[in-house]
Formats: structure tokens, C-alpha cells, sequence
């Protein structure tokens, strides 16, 4: 991950998609960022099989408990969302059908790949690759009222990839994914501008800046790697440890300001830590979770107080 430079961007910045090896890896420009690529699997229809299975176990990491149905179970999931009447529950359970698409998705397509290795030629037009379609576009469409893990937003993206990555060639959802990975590093960006936009006018968080731009720098970092990618041995570590040293700092003692109250602040300070983690560890922006994270910086900016967070609390792990 390579941020422009000042002098490269009076230069004019290159165009969205321009590929330069850097330090012998080449990356790929959007957003203001050099972002990492990697090589498209020859296999088309393995490589998709291993991606939308990806792809679901990562959907399933970053929502809301109880999701993870087998697609064994599709019909019983989805006879009981047809006989929910109650709107809380109606949520939960098409989320849970949603789930159950998915693995009967990934189930199909595990079939697709044996009946391929055997030598069976799979065309676009076979039954199970339409009835594979169906059930992850129909899941997307479900997906919408699904919360992320923390209870806040959910992210519509984690729902629509699988579907894309099925129905769109491998080259081209790589270069989606690059330029969702960038607007995920210019958000995180926008967070850590917004935390010490606040802390450095308060004079209890006044030698926090440091902490806060190691910790989005390392964020970045880890944002643009791929779980196979053995960087991320060295990635993640550091930003556990950045976090770690953000999360630590102590405010300065008689340095408060008699309008700030420094508890509320450390509050602040450890929503936009998880914000950032959240952020980087879907690879994905999360737009209204950061504005309304941004809003909470401005209102504890001006009245030293922080008001009670709006949203659903998220189950215990």
C-alpha cells in the first residue's frame, strides 16, 4: 500500500487502473492508492469455486450471529421465514435463509468443479450453474437487512461479491475488489482524520497523534492482503500491536480542559479503533458507520460530552 506522494500529485495523479511494479510487486493505482495485485487463477471454474467459498466463510465472519445454515437445511429455512409474522423475527430468519442460500450455492458448485475434473464440460447454460445463480442472487436480495458483527450497518457488499464473483469474469472482480480495498483505505484514512482532528484540540489527548497515524497506517497495511498472502504474517501483528499502543495511552493528568470529559473521550478514541479494525478486516467500506462516527467526533468536540450510541447491541461472541 503506497499513499501519492505531494509531488506526485502535482504531476497529476495516473489514471484509475495504471499498473507500476514497485519494489518488484506491481500495483494498481484507484483512489489515490497503490494497491497490491495478484496473480488470476488459470482454473477458471476451481478458482470460482474456491473464491465464492471465500467469499461465504468471509460473510459469515463479519454479520450477525446464527447465519451460518447449511444448505442441506434450505428448505426448512425457508418454510420457516414463510411462516414468520412477526417483523423481528421475519428479519432474523430471511438472513437465515440467505445463509442457507449461500452454502447450497457453494454446495452446487463443488459438484460444477467434480463434473468438471471428471471431464464433463460445464456450460453457462447448465441447470445447476442457473440454480447456483439463483440461490446467491436471491441471497443478496436477503442480505439487505442483515447487521454486521457489531451491530451497527450491514455491508451490502459482503452480500452481492459471491454473486458477482460467480457471474463475472475472474479479471474483472479482482479489479472491483482493488477498488473496494482503496475506498476502504481512503475511509479509514477519513477516521483517523476525524480522531485527531478532535484529540489534538484537547490538551488531555494531546500527544496521542502519533499513536493514531501508526495505527490507520498499519490498518492499510493489512487492508490490501489476501489471508494467503504470507505478509499478512507480519501485517496483522502490527496493526494488533498499533492498536494495542492506541488503546493504552493514558490521558494527561491535570491537562483537562473542565469541558471535555476525558472518559467520554477514551470512549470515542476506542469506537473509532473498532471502526478502523472493522473496516480493514472486511476489506470494505462502511460509509454510514463512518459518518455517523464522524458526527459523534463534532458533537464531543463542541460540548465535551458524548451522547448514548443508537443501533442494536450486538450479541456476546
Amino acid at each position: 500500500m503506497f499513499p501519492e506522494t505531494e509531488e506526485s500529485s502535482r504531476r497529476g495523479a495516473p489514471e484509475p487502473g495504471t499498473r507500476r511494479i514497485v519494489d518488484g510487486v506491481e500495483r494498481v493505482h484507484y483512489e489515490g492508492y497503490w494497491i497490491k495485485t495478484y496473480a488470476i487463477p488459470n482454473n477458471a471454474l476451481e478458482a470460482k469455486k474456491q473464491l465464492i467459498e471465500a467469499l461465504t466463510r468471509r460473510l459469515f465472519n463479519h454479520t450477525e450471529h446464527g447465519l451460518n445454515i447449511p444448505g442441506s437445511r434450505l428448505i426448512d429455512a425457508r418454510e420457516s421465514f414463510q411462516r414468520e409474522s412477526d417483523p423481528a423475527r421475519w428479519r432474523v430468519k430471511s438472513a437465515m435463509l440467505a445463509g442457507a442460500l449461500f452454502n447450497r450455492a457453494g454446495d452446487i458448485f463443488k459438484k460444477l468443479v467434480a463434473m468438471q475434473e471428471s471431464g464433463v464440460e460445464i456450460l453457462p447454460e447448465n441447470p445447476l450453474m442457473r440454480e447456483c445463480g439463483g440461490c446467491l442472487l436471491e441471497a443478496m436480495e436477503l442480505g439487505r437487512s442483515v447487521l454486521h458483527r457489531s451491530g451497527d450497518e450491514g455491508i451490502d457488499e459482503l452480500w452481492g461479491e459471491p454473486f458477482r464473483a460467480f457471474s463475472v469474469p475472474l479479471e474483472e472482480f479482482y479489479e472491483t475488489r482493488y477498488i473496494k480495498i482503496a475506498q476502504s483505505m481512503r475511509d479509514i484514512d477519513q477516521v483517523a482524520a476525524g480522531m485527531r482532528e478532535v484529540f489534538q484540540k484537547i490538551p488531555a489527548f494531546g500527544k496521542i497523534d502519533a499513536l493514531i497515524g501508526e495505527f490507520a497506517e498499519k490498518a492499510k497495511a493489512k487492508t490490501e492482503l489476501l489471508r494467503t498472502d504470507a505478509d499478512i504474517l507480519e501485517a496483522w501483528p502490527c496493526l494488533v500491536a498499533a492498536s494495542d499502543r492506541l488503546m493504552r495511552f493514558v490521558p494527561l493528568r491535570g491537562a483537562s480542559d473542565g469541558r471535555h470529559s476525558v472518559s467520554a473521550g477514551q470512549r470515542l478514541l476506542g469506537e473509532g479503533r473498532d471502526l478502523v479494525i472493522y473496516i480493514s478486516r472486511a476489506r470494505t467500506p462502511m460509509p454510514k458507520s463512518m459518518n455517523v462516527y464522524l458526527k459523534r467526533c463534532a458533537i464531543y468536540l463542541k460540548s465535551g460530552r458524548l451522547p448514548r450510541r443508537s443501533g442494536v447491541a450486538p450479541l456476546p461472541d
